[in-house]
């Protein structure tokens, strides 16, 4: 088997499905449920919580019972079953039930990838993550571009119906036969051993994770505000989606070149530079409020999410022992990628009513303290490269 070939696959599928569900899913219960704003916006929020639980406690937990190859069929297949009461559901608190059960399963599906190719990486038989990881960036641009075509003719209402095929896509392909070494049950004494706490013990962990933490949070404004402010600037309404994909663009360039360009840099060096393009990219915005600078600063995404990514997988390949892969990539994704940017998404909304610029600058109370604390943590990777070599 082409383990590399598989990740690619595997990632390519489910980004397509995020894909559809990131840009589309609120308008979705807006338009076709006859939801208000407020009511969307309320379950997704809502549906952050979940999500952060789900990946903070259970996917961990679960982590210390079964394969990955099982957690990642069970997720898939408990999603196709959130989604399939999603559709009769007409009522708000019918919503809220199906959307509370569908972000249980449904993003738990992103650490369970992301931990499948740390432990292929470690294994040596995934060489390069960067390679893999660029078709879940392609995957995502794909559906985009796709789905835009299907909702201008057909409208919002294929928005389920593609969803619900591209999981079923992905659950399909999960079930196909997988590199043996994630269908290994893991060790049980092993796993009781090697708790969420065992984590902060691991040299450096809490201080990346605030890094990371930091570093995703600053997407909040861009993330939630970011359509209506290319509105706010006048971009033309036939242009939007091609601006707001560029950012993708850049990820899956930044992504081709990494695991060769970056093969020598340390972790601390890579979150620094993450850092610094995610302050410019902010401050750009806030500076010149104008559709050419707004997409330009959009190529930057390679630095803001990309790089930080990045740089967070190379620090758990090479730090974190097998078995707590799963419970780091759970906090991660609680964290990281769910409740920091909830709670930002706040701070920006307020700042946003102030004047919309105000929200993307207010973003640099992030990435200058991750900056400042990436470059201290670059100074102790040099200590002990030194200590290494005397």
């Amino acid at each position: 088997m082409n383990t590399q070939h598989w990740m690619s696959r595997q990632f390519f599928s489910f980004y397509v499905t995020w894909g559809v569900f990131l840009p589309y899913w609120t308008g979705w219960m807006i338009h076709t449920k006859g939801l208000s704003v407020s009511q969307a916006s309320f379950i997704m929020s809502i549906g952050l919580v979940a999500r952060g639980l789900s990946t903070l406690f259970a996917f961990p937990y679960l982590s210390g019972k079964f394969s990955s190859k099982t957690l990642l069929n069970g997720a898939g297949i408990g999603t196709i079953i959130a989604i399939l009461c999603c559709i009769p559901a007409s009522s708000f608190a019918a919503l809220l039930v199906a959307n509370l059960i569908f972000h249980f399963f449904y993003p738990a599906l992103m650490p369970a990838l992301d931990s499948a190719a740390g432990i292929l990486v470690q294994s040596k038989q995934l060489k390069n993550y960067g390679k893999s990881r660029l078709w879940g960036s392609i995957g995502f641009v794909v559906a985009g571009t796709i789905l835009t075509i299907f909702t201008g003719a057909l409208g919002d209402k294929v928005i389920v119906w593609a969803l619900l095929l591209g999981i079923s896509v992905f659950v399909c392909l999960s079930l196909m036969p997988a590199p043996v070494v994630l269908s290994d049950k893991p060790n049980t004494n092993q796993s009781k051993k090697a708790g969420i706490l065992s984590l902060f013990r691991v040299k450096h962990f809490i201080l990346v994770m605030i890094i990371v933490i930091l570093l995703q949070a600053a997407h909040a404004s861009y993330y939630n505000y970011g359509y209506i402010f290319l509105q706010e600037i006048q971009a033309p309404r036939y242009l939007i989606g091609v601006i707001i994909n560029i950012a993708v663009i850049a990820e899956i360039f930044f992504f081709s070149i990494a695991d060769k360009m970056f093969r020598n840099f340390s972790v601390g060096a890579i979150l620094a530079l993450a850092a610094l393009g995610s302050t410019v990219r902010w401050i750009l915005i806030f500076a010149f409020p104008n559709v050419i600078v707004f997409s330009i600063a959009q190529t930057l995404h390679a630095c803001s999410f990309a790089m930080g990514h990045y740089a967070f997988m190379k620090y758990l390949i090479k730090n974190i022992p097998h078995a707590q892969i799963p419970k780091a990539q759970g906090m991660y994704s609680a964290l990281a990628l769910s409740w920091s940017t909830a709670v930002f998404t706040i701070f920006g909304g307020y700042l946003y009513e102030i004047e919309p610029r105000y929200a993307f600058i207010g973003m640099i109370v992030c990435t200058i303290p991750s900056m400042l604390l990436a470059l201290g943590y670059r100074k102790l990777e040099h200590k002990k490269e030194a200590a290494v070599s005397i």
